[in-house]
């Protein structure tokens, strides 16, 4: 039974790829960064049951607990979805941002590539890892495998740095390591701050009369927006290649924010005219005008395309936010 290793299993995307591995009866391991508050929420239904997750404190910024639980583990696959996710966030904390989200993956690489020179771990053990749109910066739309990468975030900059690192092992090496380009993606699993959990939110609330105002910053941004749950299958296709590549996954399609602002307003019969401000606050001090995927690779070579529209995304999402404001339950991270 395949042996399965995600970092950042607490977060949107772990959740939904645990499901997945859990469904293709692989053995699944989780690190967990350790916290004053338990932040297991997503994975909860899946602690409990006959095919579970075993899960484990580490932190992709230590790299004594990389190697302690690659040697525990004995992975087959690893997949590094960990990190400091929020790009508005890493403009505040850009060196902790390249720490995790960059080194952090490094650090797991090299410590695959020793323990492997030194028979602790198989030669064939593959590695994932998540790269991002970000790193197209200002790059014009359409994005492919192709286009220059033009990173203007510590974040994307970041994540550049590992997508080259990824290669790097892959080439200098002779390691399965492979890069998976993640366009936008949610769900109802999204975390709090992102921009289309935060509008579906406060626009439930509004519709419940729970809150008055909603306060954005950048509506002109066009982003590619996908539903996470369909990302991970991809996922699973790109490591399940039978050589390591490198593809984009995206809806190729786009949309403002401003546009899905005002679809979900409309689903729930509201006026954004009412509700909705905008404020300096929330701009980032580089602005990423547009992202649009060309996922004619991965469609091509492994067969893979969306299944979730953009309208049916914001539906799912609203549904589940309308449940958890009625419980008072929030996702903060």
């Amino acid at each position: 039974m395949t042996r399965s290793l995600i970092t950042g299993i607490n977060g949107q995307d772990g959740s939904y790829l645990a499901e997945l591995l859990l469904k293709k009866k692989h053995n699944v391991f989780g690190i967990i960064r350790r916290g004053s508050t338990i932040n297991t929420r997503r994975i909860d239904h899946l602690l409990y049951q006959k095919e579970k997750i075993t899960r484990h404190y580490g932190d992709l910024g230590d790299a004594n607990s990389i190697v302690r639980l690659l040697l525990k583990i004995k992975p087959d696959e690893v997949y590094n979805i960990g990190s400091m996710s929020h790009v508005r966030v890493s403009f505040d904390i850009p060196t902790y941002t390249g720490d995790i989200t960059g080194l952090g993956g490094c650090r797991i690489l090299e410590a695959m590539k020793n323990l492997r020179e030194h028979k602790l771990l198989d030669s064939t053990v593959k590695y994932y890892q998540a790269s991002s749109s970000e790193m197209y910066g200002l790059s014009p739309p359409l994005q492919n495998e192709n286009t220059p990468f033009l990173p203007v975030s510590p974040y994307g900059c970041s994540k550049l740095f590992m997508y080259h690192m990824t290669r790097t092992y892959r080439f200098g090496h002779n390691m399965f390591a492979c890069n998976g380009i993640l366009f936008n993606h949610g769900g109802p699993r999204r975390g709090e701050t992102f921009v289309t959990k935060k509008i579906i939110r406060a626009a439930c609330r509004i519709k419940l009369g729970k809150q008055d105002k909603l306060i954005l910053g950048n509506l002109s941004a066009m982003r590619d927006w996908g539903f996470a749950g369909d990302y991970m299958d991809a996922i699973y296709k790109i490591m399940h290649h039978t050589e390591p590549d490198d593809f984009v996954v995206a809806t190729n399609e786009i949309y403002s924010v401003q546009q899905f602002l005002e679809l979900v307003f409309k689903k729930l019969n509201l006026s954004i005219d009412d509700y909705v401000e905008q404020s300096d606050a929330f701009y980032r001090p580089n602005e990423v005008p547009a992202l649009q995927g060309d996922s004619t690779k991965i469609h091509d070579v492994l067969g893979w395309s969306p299944k979730v529209s953009f309208s049916q995304l914001i539906n799912m999402m609203i549904k589940s936010a309308m449940e958890e404001e009625k419980n008072d339950k929030i996702t903060t991270a």
